[in-house]
């Protein structure tokens, strides 16, 4: 009996260890911190794919509710409270724009006269889950406004499984615009000179396919003067990019999560994920896919040499028995901004795009600074040696690493110096 007291909960701290601890690089500060936000990320997947198999919940509502709940447990217990009303001088509102509900914070009142910045957020989570009215997304936008002055509306598109590509951009979109409008800025008291549109992950494609819609659009006659990308994810044509090889099975972002995203947004059968990571749906044998656009996202060509590595391409002379379907969505500039072609691209605000060595997105990001710069945009580009995708966010208790505070700092004193 003294013997299985003793064994069993050494088994099961083995256990436990064993399920926790995953290979991470060097650079990555905090290793086991973020293992243990992995495991738990981990476990809300397993649990809400049993409910989803049982015909209990949906596998991304399960999610929801599950992160919900513990952003509830959570809320208040860390140094900053993410509550609605009034905080740091920061007035918040819920309201619609056009139709859309938005989430806006607005600075203490200055003086007589004096406009204020604007600008307007996207929160990420793969077109599926996320909201900007809570957590750490709700404290930064709060940070913004009052650090900068700025009127910051935080945009809640609608999500997977609900709705599929186009509407979540077609919601931001439609926000975008209404904002934009000459009398919401006066409203607001909003310099029409300093309005920015910004997002993180997927609200990082929804960020930069709406400056695209709105720089071309004549009839716009106020447009965004700058774009703040956080690791956007831009393209869904190659899943064996040298960042998508090096880091998937880097948290909390894994090569088959993200790809299930794009399988979700674009509304394509989740059985053809196998074939989506080997560059199946991509093939050749796609007409579609001319060599001018292929070029639009050529890793061999727009990645410095200190991130192609060794890697070679990974191309697809014809798809395999047939099994590429077509997918309406996947060369639509709007939900991969990637492919937008250079007289797009030069119309463009003022970009800022932070993206981490240890995410399958960062060469999605580095692609796009380069294209945008070949087409005359003035790029910023932050790229964090030890960072790895969702940092920017982590910035709260219990799951605050330096790497997202540092994210952080780098995204507000960019906006300070340009907005």
């Amino acid at each position: 009996m003294r013997l299985k007291l003793v064994v069993i909960p050494v088994l099961l701290a083995v256990a436990v260890s064993y399920y926790v601890y995953i290979p991470l690089p060097d650079a990555i500060q905090e290793p086991w911190r973020l293992m243990l936000l992995d495991a738990g990320f981990r476990t809300t997947l397993h649990l809400a794919s049993l409910m989803d198999w049982l015909g209990l919940d949906h596998y991304i509502r399960s999610i929801r509710r599950s992160t919900e709940h513990f952003e509830g447990m959570t809320k208040g217990l860390g140094p900053t409270e993410s509550g609605g009303g009034v905080m740091l001088g920061v007035k918040v509102s819920d309201i619609t724009f056009a139709g859309i509900p938005v989430r806006i914070y607005e600075p203490p009142a200055g003086g007589e006269g004096h406009l204020r910045r604007g600008l307007m957020f996207f929160h990420g989570g793969g077109w599926a889950l996320g909201s900007g009215k809570r957590g750490s997304y709700d404290t930064i936008n709060r940070m913004v406004s009052d650090e900068l002055n700025t009127v910051v509306v935080s945009v809640e598109y609608r999500l997977y499984p609900e709705v599929h590509f186009p509407v979540p951009y077609l919601d931001c979109l439609t926000a975008a615009k209404h904002f934009l409008s000459p009398e919401v800025l006066a409203k607001y008291a909003i310099d029409p000179e300093r309005v920015a549109v910004s997002g993180d992950s997927a609200g990082g494609n929804l960020a930069a396919a709406v400056a695209q819609a709105i720089s071309i659009d004549d009839k716009a006659t106020v447009k965004f003067s700058i774009q703040a990308l956080i690791y956007p994810v831009l393209q869904a044509l190659d899943f064996n990019t040298p960042s998508y090889l090096q880091n998937k099975a880097i948290p909390v972002l894994y090569r088959d999560l993200m790809v299930r995203f794009w399988l979700q947004y674009l509304g394509v059968d989740l059985s053809l994920l196998p074939q989506w990571l080997v560059n199946n749906h991509s093939s050749l044998h796609h007409s579609a896919i001319t060599p001018e656009l292929r070029s639009r996202v050529d890793w061999t060509v727009l990645l410095p040499q200190e991130y192609k590595k060794d890697n070679k391409p990974v191309v697809v002379e014809k798809d395999s028995q047939g099994q590429r379907k077509e997918v309406p969505g996947l060369l639509d500039v709007r939900a991969s901004p990637l492919l937008a072609g250079p007289q797009t691209l030069a119309k463009g605000p003022r970009a800022f795009i932070l993206t981490c060595e240890y995410d399958v997105l960062r060469d999605d990001g580095l692609m796009y600074a380069r294209r945008l710069q070949d087409a005359g945009v003035t790029v910023t580009s932050e790229h964090l040696e030890g960072g790895f995708h969702g940092c920017f966010s982590l910035i709260e208790w219990p799951n605050d690493f330096e790497i997202g505070k540092r994210a952080l700092r780098s995204y507000l004193n960019w906006l300070q110096t340009n907005l």
